[in-house]
């Protein structure tokens, strides 16, 4: 932590409506053609919903439990769901002879590239100054061809989707501008199956409290939707988690409007380093969020490790950098008494937690947490 930065903030949302008609533009008849479409892929299984009753007891709460996203198709994060659909939708319409583009901290363009690999088509993925050589690497695994671009994440966007347009090339983002909407909305849809299966695996369990993964917003979004549709009104509080470095969601909704912020520092949290909110993503979360926060880097290698030591007998967890923000946002908030009211948390709290990625990159894992994924899970990848 730095004296200069809060270890953790929380905004609480004034424009938060449950009233408000939801899902905007995910509408039920898209995230539902998503979810079948990605049931009926070769592979498909539900991601585990794990407990972890042990987490629970040393944070103080009733029940913790962690959607583990790490085993998605083998590609190591909730990404698979949102790329490779929206891939797939454009090789219907447009046939498999096209290049697809991509901007990605990493797990969004493995998405693209495996549909792509998948689908016999060339993808073009756009990487920023600050991903890192291990994610890149892994993609060349997958065939994709690396232009790397100077600046961040929001940089290797504009560039991507520029080069798209001179050489008539197909952009799958995550985000939506001017103009281009269908693509982004399908990537959504296509995360929507978190929520969907978790509510199907959590029966009558319901949380008193959800924590999401910030970044452009998209997964955030999704899954709100999701949940405002299976529970209405009684949703669980849907809490919106940031890196202090990249807090774009927690900025826009203190500014009452999407607000674009400078990234002057990455943070390690390497897939959450996003300044420029989606459009999209915005028009759901704007009032379909209870809370935002943001929470300090220095919380996300003690979040990890505490997932792989597996605490009082729980199952041991291979989280990635990005998988952690909802449980390094506990972390620091049981700290301050103040915060953890503030997110109206107590002993009979039952948290979702969504643990967005695995080892995306096993060697900065191996540095965060002392040892490899395959030493914690007793396989490469969970």
């Amino acid at each position: 932590m730095t004296a200069s930065r809060p270890a953790v903030e929380i905004f609480a949302n004034p424009r938060a409506d449950r009233s408000a008609p939801r899902p905007g533009v995910l509408t039920h008849e898209a995230r539902a053609e998503a979810q079948a479409a990605i049931r009926a892929w070769p592979g498909y299984a539900p991601t585990p919903l794990l407990d972890l009753p042990g987490l629970a007891r040393r944070l103080g709460v009733a029940a913790v439990r962690w959607k583990d996203e790490g085993g998605r198709f083998g590609l190591g994060s909730f990404k698979a769901l949102g790329g490779a659909y929206a891939v797939q939708r454009l090789v219907r319409e447009h046939g498999g002879d096209v290049t697809f583009a991509a901007a990605t901290d990493g797990n969004h363009g493995r998405s693209v590239a495996w549909g792509a690999k998948q689908a016999g088509a060339r993808a073009v993925i756009y990487l920023h100054a600050g991903v890192s050589p291990g994610r890149e690497a892994a993609l060349r695994a997958l065939g994709a061809e690396i232009v790397r671009v100077a600046g961040n994440y929001d940089d290797s966007v504009r560039q991507c989707a520029r080069a798209a347009a001179e050489r008539g090339w197909q952009v799958v983002s995550d985000t939506a501008w001017e103009g281009y909407r269908e693509v982004p909305t399908a990537v959504m849809a296509g995360y929507s199956l978190i929520a969907a299966e978790a509510v199907a695996q959590m029966g009558a369990e319901r949380p008193t409290h959800v924590l999401v993964q910030g970044g452009v917003g998209g997964v955030a979004a999704a899954i709100c939707a999701e949940l405002r549709e299976a529970w209405g009104a009684d949703a669980p509080r849907f809490v919106v988690v940031e890196p202090a470095l990249a807090a774009c969601l927690l900025e826009s909704a203190r500014r009452g409007g999407r607000t674009e912020i400078p990234i002057a520092e990455e943070t390690v949290m390497a897939g959450l380093s996003c300044g420029d909110p989606s459009p999209l993503a915005w028009e759901i979360l704007d009032t379909g969020a209870d809370d935002f926060a943001a929470v300090d880097d220095a919380w996300v290698p003690p979040a990890m490790r505490l997932l792989a030591d597996g605490e009082s007998g729980d199952p041991r967890v291979v989280a990635g950098e990005s998988g952690v923000a909802g449980l390094a946002l506990l972390l620091a908030a049981r700290e301050r008494s103040e915060t953890w009211a503030a997110l109206g948390l107590d002993a009979g709290s039952r948290v979702l937690l969504i643990g967005t990625e695995g080892a995306t990159d096993p060697e900065i894992y191996r540095e965060i947490v002392g040892r490899g994924a395959d030493e914690v899970a007793g396989t490469v990848a969970r």
